[in-house]
């Protein structure tokens, strides 16, 4: 029969648990249970009545212990009646790199007070409960599983790469010593409540303690591996330590309480394979946190955190010391002691995300109600369902280098989603930025904002100002709306599919330019019309598109463009910076000319290119139909074909027009033309850098078309080394990649997480 004494209360009480104070009750309250329980504490216990069920093996006395003797790496499946080891007593599975199921079929708990050990992985199944006691040891060199929920035997001999586990028990998985795996994962796994006050140790996988009543077990060498798929109400608790490359605390609908004190007692540590990571999942329940959650990868930089949960609660000692610590909430209002969590975990530098999700029928608001400030590079993101707010009297402010962004709407649906700000944001004293976010039928109260006065935009960024609000483009139709005022400034809320709807090109009649700021948050536009002419006519002076993906497929154009056309703008005078397209733009027999990014650049191109393909009747340019502005650190990709008889060009620059500089640039795809006129870089143009470059095998052209060298002409080999590139940064830091097994370079942004 179940121990109702040893493990209910402990139950009970940490479901009605409201406080911090009460749940060190609950904690007690489940460690009395144990201590007066005779048969969980009896001396010189060892398990009974084992016999295996499948596959085959050998259990034998061996002194105050058993000895489990599976050879050749295999699985099994053991029955006992019983199994609990004494304080002084020993279990060892000799199962080499194998793995051993033992289901516990009799009526009482399992208590290891003794020593547990395996070769390879070990598996303990009890719905009566388990508790590894304060004497207990348990080390494996593979997985080390404690579930109250069964599994089928069929489908762990079969090895397969995943677990399904279910059952109804109301007992509890507690350990109170020492679990370790050398070279697996463990995994603490219960229905209603799993404990950790003592230590957990997997170093080269993951430690995960989760809480439902069924569960799926996966293999993965990079992530977590145990997923709650229905919920029990149950809860999970650790009041010990962890230390694994990833760790998850996972409750679905139940409560997790990370209750580390004032020190760090969850840290993942990366290694090659996994990143440092950490989970912490109560998705209907809540998420209690106290102490230090420390997360950090192999190479020794920051790991991420995840907090999802119905509800957050942070005690006094709260903090993340990560890369990255993402929440996830249905809604929240940043009091006290949640501004004082946040701030000391950017005060670490760690960059924290808050974000809203308005799910069970929430609101999705975000709210500031209590100031925060932090030095250092670290960044706050306020994302928001809904609104975000900053009552009256709140700061927030950044000394360092610190970024703020305050998102309204963050699912991108046109929500109305508006930001509110009735207080004072401070960057007086950082090199950061500040973007509010907003959408185009919401609104943006500014409040009281200072900046930088020396404050200098990074170079080739784009950016304009340090402190900007930005209307949201969640949508083609608000995509067009930005017609109605060129001036102003954009932001795409998300990846946009335009889906083959009708759209006019941006500042297309006469005299009007784009002169806002256009800034893609790393988005894509993709699947614009067959009948649409480029997204911009012109970017003026002191316009900018930035930090943006355009896909298109460009068929006949409506209409005969003199100056050229392309896929981004047909002119820009201002500046296109971190900008890439993709797709084709191909003749339609009206004599016009093509180019992938821009038809005619007066302005700067930075850190852009473009993979098109580019056909055009009269001139086709990789990038650019001609260039009297700047082009650095771009590149094209994408065969270029002229097809008329007097046709021309170039895998960069489709004219022998270049007015203008060209500077760290190539290209390399193909290039062919009816006439003579083709070359890999322009046709016949000068002002081009002794760092530019072209492939001579994929454009099939020998020369450059321009004033450069033979030797500037690279075969594939040479352009997939990145010490053929004269002066180009390849670093850390630097503006270019070169990916493994790649045959040209990439620009960083094109490959760096956003």
């Amino acid at each position: 029969m179940s121990h109702p004494g040893l493990l209910r209360p402990a139950r009970r009480a940490l479901r009605r648990q409201q406080s911090r104070g009460h749940i060190w009750l609950a904690i007690g309250m489940s460690l009395i249970a144990l201590s007066v329980t005779p048969v969980t504490f009896a001396a010189g216990v060892l398990p009974q009545g084992g016999t295996y069920v499948a596959g085959a093996g050998t259990i034998a006395s061996q002194g105050n212990g058993l000895l489990i003797t599976q050879p050749g790496s295999t699985r099994g499946v053991i029955d006992w009646n019983s199994f609990s080891i004494g304080r002084n007593n020993s279990v060892t599975f000799d199962n080499g790199a194998g793995a051993t199921l033992n289901r516990v079929t009799g009526g009482s708990p399992s208590a290891i007070l003794g020593r547990l050990s395996a070769t390879g992985s070990l598996y303990v199944i009890n719905p009566q409960g388990i508790v590894v006691g304060p004497s207990g040891v348990v080390t494996t060199g593979g997985r080390f599983v404690a579930s109250t929920l069964d599994m089928c035997n069929d489908a762990f001999m079969q090895g397969s790469g995943s677990l399904s586990l279910s059952g109804d028990s109301n007992a509890a998985v507690i350990n109170l010593g020492r679990i370790s795996s050398s070279g697996g994962d463990v995994f603490l796994i219960a229905r209603d409540a799993v404990i950790n006050a003592g230590t957990v140790s997997a170093p080269n996988g993951t430690a995960e303690l989760a809480a439902g009543g069924q569960m799926l077990l996966q293999d993965s060498g990079s992530s977590r591996q145990v997923f709650v798929q229905t919920g029990s109400q149950g809860t999970v608790v650790n009041k010990g330590r962890i230390t694994a490359a990833q760790i998850s605390l996972q409750a679905a609908d139940g409560n997790v309480y990370a209750l580390a004190g004032s020190g760090t007692r969850v840290r993942a540590t990366g290694t090659t394979s996994r990143d440092g990571h950490v989970w912490l999942v109560a998705d209907g329940g809540r998420v209690a946190q106290d102490g230090t959650i420390a997360a950090s990868n192999a190479d020794g930089s920051g790991g991420t955190v995840d907090t999802e949960a119905a509800q957050l609660a942070f005690g006094r000692h709260a903090a993340v010391h990560a890369g990255q610590w993402n929440l996830s909430t249905p809604a929240f209002t940043i009091d006290t002691a949640a501004a004082r969590a946040l701030q000391r975990s950017l005060k670490a530098g760690t960059s924290v995300d808050v974000e809203t999700t308005g799910a069970n029928g929430a609101t999705g608001d975000l709210g500031v109600t209590s100031s925060l400030s932090w030095s250092g590079p670290a960044s706050l993101t306020l994302a928001a369902y809904h609104d975000v707010s900053l009552a009256t009297g709140t700061t927030i402010a950044n000394s360092g280098a610190g970024n703020l962004t305050l998102r309204a709407d963050a699912a991108g649906i046109d929500n109305g989603g508006s930001v509110n700000n009735d207080g004072t944001i401070d960057w007086s004293k950082s090199t950061g930025i500040v973007s509010a976010l907003y959408d185009m039928n919401g609104s943006y109260s500014p409040g009281t904002l200072v900046g930088n006065p020396a404050w200098n935009a990074p170079m080739y960024s784009g950016l304009v100002t340090q402190i900007t609000g930005y209307e949201l483009v969640n949508s083609v139709t608000d995509l067009q709306n930005i017609g109605n005022n060129l001036a102003g400034n954009y932001a795409l809320g998300k990846d946009l599919d335009a889906g083959n709807s009708t759209f006019q090109t941006l500042g297309f009649a006469a005299g009007t330019s784009f002169t806002g700021q256009f800034d893609g948050m790393w988005h894509t536009i993709s699947n614009l019309s067959p009948s649409f002419d480029a997204v911009f006519g012109d970017i003026g002076p002191n316009g900018v598109v930035r930090d943006l993906n355009v896909n298109a497929n460009v068929g006949q154009v409506d209409f005969y463009f003199p100056n050229g056309t392309a896929i981004l703008a047909v002119q820009n005078h201002g500046t296109i910076a971190n900008v890439f397209t993709s797709g084709a733009i191909t003749s339609g027999n009206l004599g016009n000319d093509y180019a992938g990014l821009v038809a005619n650049n007066f302005g700067l191109i930075a850190r852009s290119g473009s993979s098109a393909t580019v056909t055009a009747d009269e001139v086709a340019g990789g990038l650019v139909f001609s260039n009297a502005g700047t082009i650095t650190e771009s590149y094209a990709t994408g065969p270029v074909t002229g097809l008329s008889s007097h046709s021309s060009a170039g895998g960069l620059v489709g004219t022998f027009i270049n007015t203008g500089t060209i500077t760290q640039s190539f290209a390399s795809g193909r290039v062919s033309a009816d006439s003579t006129r083709a070359g890999g870089i322009c046709v016949s143009c000068s002002n081009l850098g002794s760092d530019v470059y072209w492939n001579v095998q994929t454009t099939g052209q020998p020369t450059s078309g321009g004033n450069l060298p033979a030797s500037n002409g690279l075969t594939t080999a040479q352009m997939s080394d990145p010490k053929s590139f004269a002066g180009w940064d390849f670093g850390p830091n630097g503006v270019w990649v070169m990916l493994p097994g790649a045959t040209h370079p990439v620009l960083a942004w094109q490959v760096a997480p956003h």
